[in-house]
Parts: C-alpha cells; sequence; structure tokens
C-alpha cells in the first residue's frame, strides 16, 4: 500500500474524531516544504501579514503589494514596515513548525495549519487545523509545545 508523504492513519483517525463528523487534519501532501502554503500555493499563512498577530488589532491579511521570500514561500504583510519587521527576525513572527497544525506536529505529523486557528505563547506563534483541534491542543499546551518541538522538523521526512 503506498502512503502519502507525513500520512498517519492514527494521526488522522484521532483528527476525525476530535473534529465530530469533520474531516479533521488531512495531511499536507507537501509535507517535505518547510513552511505549509498549501497544495495549490506558495503563499505562506494563508496571505495574512504574521507580523499582525503580535499587534493588539490582531491577524490580518496581507498584500501582494509587500511581499518578501523567506524558507522558499512568499510572505505578504500589510504594510512595508511589517515586512521590514519580518525581515530583520524572521525567527520571531513565523508561525512555528512552518505554520503546520501544531496539535499534528505534536503528534508527529503534519497538517495543514489555518491562520483563522491561532495562540501566541511565550511570543511564539503556533496555528492549528481548525477550532476543535486548537481546543485539543490548547488541553496541554506546554506539553503539546514539547512534542512539537522534539518532533519539528523530523515529520517532514
Amino acid at each position: 500500500m503506498s502512503r502519502l508523504p507525513g500520512f498517519r492513519p492514527a494521526i488522522l483517525a484521532a483528527c476525525v474524531l476530535a473534529g465530530g463528523f469533520s474531516l479533521g487534519p488531512v495531511p499536507s501532501l507537501a509535507a517535505e516544504d518547510p513552511v505549509y502554503t498549501g497544495l495549490l500555493s506558495n503563499v505562506a499563512v494563508g496571505g495574512y501579514d504574521p507580523v499582525s498577530y503580535f499587534s493588539p488589532g490582531g491577524p490580518v491579511k496581507g498584500s501582494a503589494d509587500f511581499t518578501l521570500t523567506y524558507k522558499g514561500a512568499e510572505w505578504r504583510f500589510a504594510s512595508a514596515g511589517n515586512r521590514d519587521a519580518f525581515r530583520q527576525g524572521p525567527e520571531r513572527y513565523a508561525p512555528q513548525y512552518g505554520g503546520y497544525c501544531a496539535w499534528a506536529v505534536a503528534q508527529g505529523s503534519t497538517a495543514k495549519g489555518d491562520p483563522e486557528n491561532w495562540k501566541i505563547v511565550n511570543g511564539k506563534l503556533y496555528l492549528n487545523y481548525n477550532s476543535d483541534i486548537q481546543k485539543r491542543w490548547e488541553q496541554s499546551i506546554p506539553e503539546n509545545i514539547q512534542a512539537g518541538d522534539r518532533n519539528w522538523p523530523r515529520v517532514l521526512e
């Protein structure tokens, strides 16, 4: 039986159960990419400005007028100032685990990260697949971050 890169049947089953009748996280077909951009895109964080997550107003969509390339993906920003801040310290603003779902990475797999399901913990941005998976991740944030850190970037193999 052939397997998709990063596909773990047990993880998919757990995600289906966690999400009720929804499909839950679907393993990424491009798991070898260091930044999640989706199957038909090269835009990180779904086009959201990663710097904006750290501002009082919260996340906003970036613009094609303010972009840069980092780790092979295009990153969009709401302003030149945000683009320049990211350029000076991308590790400060880029989501952990390349924007893949933090819960999936903690479980040893990959799934898409949704830019609308996010949390900043200790100054770092984490994305999750959907609100149900985020709630599951939030039940044990410190343990999930430790597991995710241990598994990253090995899960991309």
